[in-house]
């Protein structure tokens, strides 16, 4: 156990009592308050990742805490075998923002858990020989063992083969090569509007539309992961919809109950109802206490037109950065952005390092790629805030090797 993971951690002598999945972690911090983080020696950090495109109202939303104490002293849990009031109405609202008719609401925990989820329900609608699911190169599902397998990154895979069989790549953005990997096997299509952890690429407009013609044509469900893209996120309430298309079933999860663990699935109709009883279950999904949090954070983005601000923070952040050298473009939609950052600005450094010097300036955000920073600032965040990150990022890439 290195010095950094026991003063992380609280924990004394060489063994820690975390399995060493994350690494060593940075900082350990205690406070939290719009967009700021505090650790526990008093620093301040300014958030501009926010728990990866999570708390996008913001930490310690005092809507989402009154609804989330409230509901903790009141009724926490009764299971699935039972209702609780929040149910219908998140279901509802989830229904509302999504926008493509009349569809219902399935809840889960986590977006792996989502989209697996998602993934079960296209092979109970598509039954046996068509179980197949297409996804992108570069692309991220998850990590349980379907959703891994879902994912289009090689280099994950290895550690956890054999995975389970039904799921091809192809390549992103790229609309023959995606006809080029159909045939009558492949019952759904799986694809996010925007990479995230892929390295924030988003879809083209035109590859969407005609991935939703190739779908109508074929009888192939479109799922669209809207896991890191869902809620305004992009500057619209989900990524799929700047294609203007509609896909079968949506995965959600991060930005649902702004840190409280909720994802969900959506989809229409025809496609829902084949979910019988025991088909799929969890213990915990849709619990009272965490649609509590769901409930509160999804009325606040509708009262501030969540995808109206997003733009409109997206437009300053854009401005501020192309005065910057060193950035060879920014790349994204709304608030999920991938910064890439020129060799000469890099200086031999990888993004990951370039992050950390940030970090020990006081500002959060992460290398998603070896050349580019990602960010995903919450919506509230002031013109003041981000001159201060960018001033921050602008001096990190001024830096020398004499002066690191």
């Amino acid at each position: 156990m290195t010095t950094e993971q026991a003063a992380a951690w609280g924990a004394t002598g060489e063994h820690s009592p975390l399995m060493n999945n994350y690494g060593s972690p940075p900082r350990l911090f205690v406070r939290g308050a719009g967009a700021e983080l505090w650790d526990r020696d008093g620093n301040r950090h300014l958030d501009f990742l926010c728990g990866l495109a999570v708390t996008s109202l913001g930490h310690s939303d005092p809507d989402v805490a009154a609804a989330v104490a409230t509901q903790a002293s009141t009724l926490i849990h009764t299971s699935n075998l039972f209702a609780n009031e929040h149910q219908a109405p998140v279901a509802e609202r989830i229904s509302e923002l999504i926008g493509c008719g009349s569809g219902q609401v399935l809840f889960q925990n986590s977006g792996a858990e989502a989209n697996e989820a998602a993934i079960k329900l296209a092979r109970r609608y598509q039954r046996r020989g068509r179980h197949v699911v297409v996804s992108a190169l570069r692309s991220f599902h998850g990590r349980t063992l379907a959703t891994l397998a879902a994912t289009g990154q090689p280099e994950k895979h290895e550690p956890f083969q054999p995975l389970p069989e039904g799921f091809r790549h192809v390549v992103w953005n790229d609309l023959d090569e995606l006809e080029n990997g159909l045939g009558p096997e492949v019952g759904a299509i799986l694809l996010e509007p925007v990479q995230g952890e892929g390295g924030v690429n988003p879809a083209a407009d035109e590859y969407l539309v005609g991935v939703r013609r190739i779908c109508d044509e074929r009888g192939i469900l479109l799922i669209m992961d809207e896991v890191q893209t869902g809620f305004a996120r992009t500057g619209d309430w989900f990524g799929f919809q700047h294609a203007g298309i509609e896909p079968d079933i949506v995965s959600m999860a991060k930005g649902v109950a702004n840190g409280v663990p909720v994802g969900a699935i959506w989809a229409r109709d025809d496609v829902a109802a084949v979910f019988e009883p025991g088909d799929h279950g969890s213990t915990f999904a849709g619990q009272a206490l965490a649609l509590a949090g769901a409930r509160a954070t999804l009325d606040r983005y509708v009262e501030m037109d969540a995808p109206t601000v997003v733009r409109d923070r997206e437009a300053v952040i854009r401005d501020r950065l192309g005065s910057l050298d060193g950035i060879d473009h920014v790349r994204g939609r709304g608030l999920l952005l991938g910064i890439e950052l020129t060799d000469d600005a890099r200086a031999g450094r990888t993004a990951a390092q370039i992050a950390r010097s940030c970090l020990d300036r006081g500002l959060i955000l992460n290398g998603i790629t070896p050349t580019a920073l990602r960010i995903a600032p919450p919506f509230i965040i002031t013109d003041a805030q981000i001159d201060e990150a960018v001033a921050t990022i602008a001096a990190v890439l001024a830096e020398t090797p004499e002066t690191r």
